[in-house]
This record gives C-alpha cells, sequence and structure tokens, in this order.
C-alpha cells in the first residue's frame, strides 16, 4: 500500500522525482532507501551521546544554515523534534560508519571520529542532493577499500597560498581522501622554514625567472618568484587537515632535486661553485654529495624540524630522477664509495637513502621514497611509492614494503585529460583520462594474496610546472580527483563507469557552489 501511495505522490507532484537514491561520490558500499522522508528545515537539533564531535557538529551547523537559513541547536535534546546524533560505537573499524535517515532522527554511528566525519560528509552530499526537498528515508552501511588514498600536490615548481591549500584539503574531505603528499622542496624552489638554515628560505625559495611555455621552446622570464611557508602556516595547515582526518606526509627531496637547496648552501655540493634556483624544468646534475659528513648534518638537522611539524609516521624523502655524474667525478664520493665497499653509484645512493632511513627510524618515523630507491638496495622498513609503471611496487611488495600505487598511467594528473589537446591549458604530456583513471585497480593480478597485504593503496599526483595558478590545478585535479576516490573507497566489483559518470553529473553541483573551476568533459 505504501509503494502504491509513494507512486501517487510522486505522479502529482508532491513527492519530488528525486526521491530516489542520492548521487554519492564516492559510491557508498550499501545504501537502501525506504519509504518515507524527512526535511533538512526540519532538522531542530544536532547532538552527540557525550558530547562529542563537536567539529562535525558544526560542519552540520553551517550546512544547514547556507540552505534552509536556520542553524540547529546543538545542545539541547527534545525528544519532539527532529536531530542528527552522532553516536560513538564500541567496536568496529574506526573508519566505516552506519547512516540511518529513519523517523525523527538522522543518526551516524561508528567506532571513532573519522567514521563519523565520514558519515557527515556522506550526509553533506545527500543535503547538497536535495536541498530543501525531501530527503528518503536510508540507511548506508560505508568503509574504505584502501587505508591509504591519496592526493599530492607540488608548491615548488609554483607556490599557493595558504587558503588555497586549505581549498584543496577541503576536496580530499568531500572524497574521503585521507593522504595530503605535500611536495615542498625542489631544484626550483625550497618552500619550508628551516629555522637552522634560513637562506634556504632568504636564497632557495626564489628564483630569478621561470620557463615560460613549452618546455623545448626554452624560453624564460626574468621576474622574481617564490614564496614559502612559515612553521606557523605550516602548523595551521597541519591542524586544519587533521579536523578533516587527513594525514600531511611532506616531501623534503634527496639526494636529488637538490638545487635550490645547493643555491643556499654551495658547501653541501659536489663542486666549488656558485648555484642559482633552477629557473627550467626537469632533472639538473648538481646533487647533495653523498661523501661529505656534513650534507647529512645538515639533512638530519632540516629532519629534526620537520618531524616537529608534522606528526604523521611518514616522511617522503624522494629519492628519484638523481644523477650520478657529479658522484663519478667527486673524489669524496668515489672515497666513500671505497670505505662502503660500494661497487657502483647506485649503491652509493642506497648507502645514501638507507642513512637517512636510519636516522627516521630512530626517531619513530619511516621513509616513503619514489620506485628508485630500489635501486641498489632498499632500505629495511621502507615504504615504495611506484611511479615508473607499478613494476617497483610489484618489486618492493614481494619484498614485504609496504607500497603506494601512483604510476604516471593514469595517475598523473599534469597529464592531459583529452585527445583534444589543441583546446586545453598546456601541459607535461600525456594522456589520463576521466575513464583512464576510474578503471585503475591499485593491486597488480600477479600478486599473491599474501603480498597484495602490501599494497597500502593509491594517490594522485598534481606537479606543478605549467599551472601557475590555483584555479589551474583545480582544473586539472577534478573531476579526476572524484574518480580516484571511487576507485580507493568504493568495492571494486561495485564499479561502473557509466554510472560513475551519471552521479558525477549531479555531484559536481557541490563543486558548482564552491565555484570550483573543475574540467568538464564528461558532461558531453
Amino acid at each position: 500500500m505504501k509503494t502504491y501511495l509513494t507512486l501517487f505522490l510522486l505522479f502529482f507532484g508532491l513527492i519530488p522525482l528525486s526521491f530516489s537514491q542520492p548521487n554519492l561520490i564516492p559510491k557508498p558500499v550499501q545504501i537502501t532507501t525506504n519509504e518515507g522522508f524527512i526535511r533538512i528545515e526540519n532538522i531542530k537539533e544536532i547532538v552527540s551521546e557525550n558530547g562529542d564531535f563537536d567539529f562535525e557538529k558544526e560542519l552540520l551547523i553551517l550546512e544547514i544554515h547556507k540552505i534552509t537559513g536556520k542553524k540547529p541547536d546543538s545542545k539541547t535534546q527534545n525528544e519532539n523534534n527532529i536531530a542528527i546524533l552522532l553516536r560513538r560505537l564500541d567496536e568496529g573499524d574506526s573508519a566505516a560508519y552506519n547512516l540511518h535517515i529513519e523517523g525523527k532522527q538522522i543518526v551516524i554511528e561508528s567506532s571513532g571520529e573519522v567514521g563519523i566525519f565520514y558519515g557527515v560528509q556522506t550526509l553533506l552530499q545527500i543535503f547538497q542532493h536535495y536541498g530543501n526537498e525531501p530527503i528518503p528515508q536510508m540507511e548506508i552501511k560505508d568503509y574504505p577499500r584502501f587505508s591509504w588514498r591519496g592526493m599530492h600536490l607540488d608548491c615548488s615548481r609554483h607556490f599557493f597560498s595558504v587558503e588555497e591549500i586549505k581549498r584543496y584539503l577541503d576536496y580530499l574531505a568531500l572524497y574521503k581522501m585521507n593522504v595530503f603528499h605535500w611536495h615542498l622542496t625542489d631544484d626550483q624552489g625550497w618552500r619550508i622554514e628551516i629555522k637552522a638554515y634560513p637562506e634556504l628560505t632568504k636564497i632557495g625559495a626564489w628564483r630569478s625567472g621561470t620557463m615560460v611555455g613549452a618546455y623545448s621552446n626554452h624560453q624564460y622570464d626574468k621576474i622574481r618568484y617564490g614564496g614559502y611557508y612559515t612553521q606557523d602556516q605550516i602548523r595551521e595547515i597541519v591542524h586544519y587537515a587533521s579536523q578533516r582526518h587527513i594525514t600531511v606526509v611532506p616531501e623534503i627531496e634527496m639526494p636529488g632535486h637538490a638545487l635550490a637547496a645547493l643555491a643556499s648552501y654551495p658547501q653541501l655540493a659536489c663542486r666549488d661553485t656558485v648555484f642559482e634556483v633552477g629557473k627550467r624544468w626537469g632533472v639538473y646534475d648538481d646533487v647533495f654529495c653523498a661523501g661529505n659528513d656534513s650534507v647529512f648534518i645538515f639533512l638530519e638537522n632540516v629532519l629534526k624540524e620537520v618531524m616537529t611539524l608534522f606528526p604523521g609516521e611518514y616522511i617522503h624523502i624522494g629519492g628519484d630522477e638523481c644523477p650520478k655524474t657529479r658522484w663519478e667525478d667527486c673524489a669524496l664520493c668515489q672515497r666513500r664509495m671505497q670505505q662502503e665497499g660500494l661497487s657502483d653509484e647506485h649503491q652509493l645512493q642506497s648507502y645514501f637513502i638507507q642513512r637517512i632511513e636510519k636516522f627516521l627510524h630512530a626517531n619513530g618515523r619511516r621513509i616513503i621514497g619514489w620506485d628508485e630507491i630500489l635501486e641498489g638496495g632498499l632500505a629495511p622498513n621502507a615504504a615504495v611509492m611506484s611511479w615508473r609503471g607499478t613494476e617497483g611496487g610489484i618489486e618492493a611488495a614481494r619484498m614485504q614494503h609496504p607500497v603506494v600505487m601512483t604510476p604516471g598511467k593514469p595517475c598523473y594528473f599534469d597529464h592531459y585529460q583529452t585527445v583534444e589537446k589543441d583546446s586545453e591549458p598546456l601541459a607535461i604530456g600525456g594522456l589520463n583520462t576521466l575513464e583512464d583513471v576510474y578503471h585503475f585497480n591499485p593491486i597488480p593480478e600477479n600478486l599473491t594474496e599474501e603480498e597484495k597485504v602490501y599494497i597500502l593503496g593509491a594517490q594522485g599526483n598534481v606537479w606543478t610546472e605549467y599551472m601557475k595558478t590555483f584555479s589551474h590545478v583545480e582544473y586539472m585535479a577534478l573531476p579526476r580527483m572524484a574518480a580516484l576516490s571511487e576507485v580507493l573507497w568504493s568495492p571494486e566489483d561495485s564499479k561502473d563507469y557509466g554510472d560513475f559518470r551519471e552521479r558525477l553529473r549531479e555531484n559536481v553541483k557541490i563543486l558548482d557552489s564552491k565555484k570550483t573551476n573543475y574540467a568538464k568533459h564528461f558532461l558531453h
């Protein structure tokens, strides 16, 4: 009888046609809509059984106020009012949550704060979907597929403000991503204040010009460019991320991609000369001298300050694209190889990484690096970020090391996203469409069941050589970030690109409300 009543109400427009499952991204593990509905303007209270979850309650109050113009009460509890109840369970996965919209209550329950937060994010998407229309009663049971659901942002090639970084974190939170990989040092700029070495930001944070146009043109402007984050600003960003249950993983590049540091402290190089912060993109031959003990003193002092700012388990040390040219001609590096019994410069790089790994491990931290850190021997406690395809990740997983899959195809969001490249902003090259991203599976089929457990997850990378503005970053990252979020959250057997694309058409109204400059190819 209730079904006929619902159809009757739909037919005569008394319940809108949107009385259906909301267009949620990432797709929940299980969602069931029931008969009956709640109107958002009737929600009078937002409460928790133990008086906690203040941040989540504030998010809900702000969103309801935005839609209805009214603010629910978060202090009183009246059983006659329609309320949102945040409830802590005694057991279960701390990232899992249940969401019940029923009768006079909306209940979000989880054993952990992170699960409550994810439930709130889902409810906020539901509010955005229905607005002032009736919200159907429903039940959602949900939990993530992978523990590492990451997005990267390069702030060395181009610098972005604190408010822009927070906006980026808001996008991660929207799609239930939980790792922000923050690329802070490179040849083209050093972006983190280190009090022990003030020249890093006085000199290393600024370059005298920047490549313009395509790399092949080798043209440069003469505009001084740069910037850096103070330690107070970094603490502010890390706190902002932690409220959204996002871990910030800083990347401090070594032994290569070090030109900005060498311009600041040239004594750390293999040759005696004056260096300039890099103006062109790409790889430079000058790297940290692996035979000079003062280099390790410098890096350990840098990392001591980094560890005080970033409380997460992992510190990313780069380890990629390190030319061996200077080491081959450096007397100190060659002597180090003889002393340590190293057969070639690849083993010298392994020595370098392992020495840093021992220092971080002794301080309760763990290194993660690009897959080049496998060359010459992998440090005992290192995790590997596989970017040159998935082969490095497969090798590391077979060695029982944690792995984050981030292959250039399809996880590099600095690549073009449509075959119609002439109509697109200039990019580094390559092609990673929205569909390519959606069909990515971070777990290679040729791993055994025992080896697959070492795949922590994956992440999307946004290298910014060709992205001068944050608006351009948004355009390259979104909506591919949304596709990746579903790869990393939703069960593999529930994925359907056609269904995702239809949900995305409605879901991006959230981005529209934020005035986000996202790519709209999927709409056509």
